[in-house]
Order: C-alpha cells, then structure tokens, then sequence
C-alpha cells in the first residue's frame, strides 16, 4: 500500500521543488507515467506481491530504462546547448515524462529490495 501512495507522493515532492512554477503540470505529467504499468497485464498472474517488476515486465527492462533516461536528459542537454533559453513545450513534457518513468522504476527497485 505505501508503495502505491509513493507514486503519488514522490512525484508530487519533487515538482513543488524543482518545478515550483509549473508543479500542477508537472504532477500530473509524472504520476500519468504510472500507466507504465499495463504490462503487467501480460504476466501470469496480473499482480504478483513477491515478483519484482525491474526486468520481468517489458516496460520495466533494462532497455526500456535506457530510454526513460533519454526522454529525461535529452531535452536537458538540448536546452543547454541553446543558452538556457525556454522549454520547448515539447521537450519540456519528454522531460517530465522521462522523469516520472524514472522515478517509478527507481520506486520498483526499492520495493524489490524491500
């Protein structure tokens, strides 16, 4: 149950602090990244409390990782380079959205440990 409410909370802590303008936004772009999770539907049984998500589930893997760090330091590097200027709206929400994906999976890995 804690892990569930961490989904929530987690993303919600970390927009009131790095993104204390948009953080309304921000929230929801994040915890929107839960639905993540419709892989699981593919795995026999649906939920299974003692399975680890991090590698059993394809949205979960390795390689799906790497891209979620993409999403989130792509637009990063790409506004640096252009002098600090704005967001693009759309890189802005790839940011998000690859930091939500990010910190979901980082929450799996904990509940795997745990």
């Amino acid at each position: 149950m804690m892990h569930i409410v961490l989904h929530f909370l987690v993303p919600l802590l970390i927009a009131a602090v790095f993104y204390r303008g948009q953080w309304r936004k921000a929230t929801i772009i994040m915890i929107a990244t839960m639905l993540v999770d419709v892989d699981h539907l593919l795995a026999n049984p649906i939920y299974d409390p003692n399975r680890c998500s991090i590698g059993f589930h394809p949205l979960h893997s390795t390689w799906a990782i790497v891209i979620y760090t993409a999403l989130f330091l792509i637009p990063v590097v790409l506004k640096q380079r252009t002098d600090g200027a704005d967001w693009q709206p759309a890189s802005y929400i790839l940011h998000l959205i690859g930091l939500g994906l990010l910190i979901h999976m980082a929450l799996d890995w904990i509940d795997c440990l745990v």
